[in-house]
C-alpha cells in the first residue's frame, strides 16, 4: 500500500509539473448560413453550407517551455461541414488544415515543420482582402490562391523576430518525388513590415508543377503586394499580384456556364484589389473591387465588386450578409464563391452565423 501511494505521488507531482511546463489549448470556428447562387449554369442554386466566411474548424495548439527563451511548439487542425457534421477533407487527412511541430524563440525567431499556410495566402488573406479570404466577395475568386498556394505539405517554414516593425517569412516545401530534387518543389519569400495603422507584405512563391516521368510542364510564378492603412474613420486594403508560367492562375470551376469552348487559366495575368472596411453602427462595412488582367491572347478578364455588413452579437459571435458579383469577359468563367466554395455562377447572396471557441 505504501508503495502504491509512494507511486501515486510521484506520478500527481510530474503531471503537475508537465501541466505548468506546457500548455494545449483547443480551438475551434463553427461557420454556417445560406447560400443563394445565380447566373451559371446549373441555374439558381439556393443551399445551407459551411465555411462561408471560414472554415468551420477544430485544432489543438500546444506551447512547452524549454528554458532560456526556447519553446517547443505545434498545432493539428481539422476542418469540417458545420451544416452536416463530416469531415472537410477529400484527400483523407485527418489535419488537412495545420499539421505542424517546431521550435519558437523571442530572439531567434520560429521554425515549423509539417503542412502549413503559405506566404502567399497569408498576405492576401490577412492584409490585402477587407473579407479575410471569405463570404461572397473574396479575393479567392479571381486571385489564384487555391491548392497548392493555399498550404503546402512537406514544408519548412522560418520567420525571423520583428526588427523596428520589420521581418521576413522563407518556406521551402519538398516535392518529396523519387528521382528528382526539384519536380513538386516549391518555395517562398516575404517581406513585411507591420507599425502602427500601416501593415505591407511582399511576398512571392515559385511552384515546380513536374512530375517524374512525364514532359516537364512549367513554373507557377506569383509575386503579390499587400498593403492596408487604418485612418479610424475607414480602413483602406490594396493588392497587386503578377502570375506568370502555365499553373499560375487557376479557373476555379472547368466550366461553370457552359460554353461550347470552357474557359482557359491565364499563363501570363495580373490581379489588382482595392477595398474598405468601414464601421458602421455596431458593425462594420466590407467592400472590395477586385480585378483579373488575362495578358494572354485568350485576355478572358474579369472584374468583382462585392459588399458585406459584418455585425458582432458579442466577442465570439457574429451575424453577417454579403453579395457579389462578378463580369466575365471574352469567355472568361470566373465564379463568385466564398471561403469553402468555388461557387456556381457570376454572382452570389449570403446570410448566416460564425462562433469563435
Amino acid at each position: 500500500m505504501k508503495k502504491l501511494t509512494l507511486a501515486a505521488l510521484l506520478i500527481g507531482a510530474f503531471s503537475a509539473q508537465a501541466q505548468a511546463q506546457s500548455n494545449v489549448t483547443i480551438y475551434g470556428l463553427v461557420d454556417a448560413g445560406l447560400v443563394r447562387e445565380s447566373g451559371g449554369a446549373a441555374g439558381s442554386v439556393t443551399k445551407l453550407t459551411s465555411g462561408i466566411g471560414g472554415q468551420s474548424r477544430l485544432g489543438f495548439r500546444g506551447v512547452e517551455d524549454l528554458g532560456n527563451g526556447m519553446q517547443a511548439v505545434f498545432n493539428l487542425e481539422n476542418g469540417f461541414k458545420a451544416d452536416d457534421g463530416t469531415m472537410d477533407n477529400a484527400g483523407g487527412a485527418l489535419f488537412n488544415r495545420l499539421a505542424t511541430v517546431g521550435l519558437k524563440s523571442k530572439d531567434m525567431g520560429s521554425l515549423t515543420i509539417g503542412r502549413q499556410y503559405t506566404m502567399l495566402y497569408n498576405a492576401l488573406s490577412q492584409v490585402a482582402d477587407p473579407f479575410g479570404a471569405g463570404y461572397a466577395g473574396t479575393a479567392k475568386n479571381l486571385f489564384p490562391t487555391a491548392g497548392a498556394n493555399t498550404r503546402a505539405s512537406n514544408s519548412i517554414v522560418y520567420s525571423t523576430p520583428s526588427f523596428s516593425g520589420f521581418s521576413v517569412d522563407a518556406l521551402y516545401a519538398l516535392g518529396e518525388q523519387a528521382g528528382s530534387n526539384t519536380a513538386g518543389r516549391q518555395y517562398g519569400l516575404g517581406l513585411n513590415f507591420s507599425q502602427d495603422a500601416l501593415n505591407v507584405r511582399l511576398v512571392h512563391n515559385n511552384r515546380n508543377l513536374d512530375t517524374v516521368g512525364k514532359p516537364s510542364v512549367d513554373t507557377a510564378k506569383n509575386t503579390l503586394l499587400a498593403a492596408n492603412y487604418d485612418f479610424k474613420v475607414v480602413k483602406a486594403f490594396f493588392g497587386w499580384e503578377v502570375n506568370k508560367g502555365a499553373g499560375s492562375s487557376s479557373v476555379p470551376v472547368a466550366n461553370a456556364f457552359g460554353f461550347k469552348v470552357a474557359p482557359k487559366a491565364s499563363s501570363d495575368s495580373d490581379n489588382l484589389l482595392l477595398g474598405v472596411n468601414v464601421p458602421a453602427g455596431a458593425g462594420n462595412i466590407i467592400a472590395s473591387y477586385t480585378r483579373m488582367n488575362d495578358k494572354t491572347v485568350n485576355n478572358q478578364d474579369a472584374n468583382q465588386i462585392g459588399v458585406g455588413y459584418l455585425y458582432p452579437l458579442s466577442k465570439r459571435t457574429t451575424a453577417y450578409v454579403a453579395y457579389a458579383r462578378i463580369k466575365n469577359k471574352n469567355g472568361a468563367g470566373y465564379t463568385v464563391g466564398n471561403n469553402n466554395e468555388a461557387g456556381s455562377g457570376d454572382s452570389a447572396f449570403n446570410l448566416g452565423i460564425r462562433h469563435s471557441f
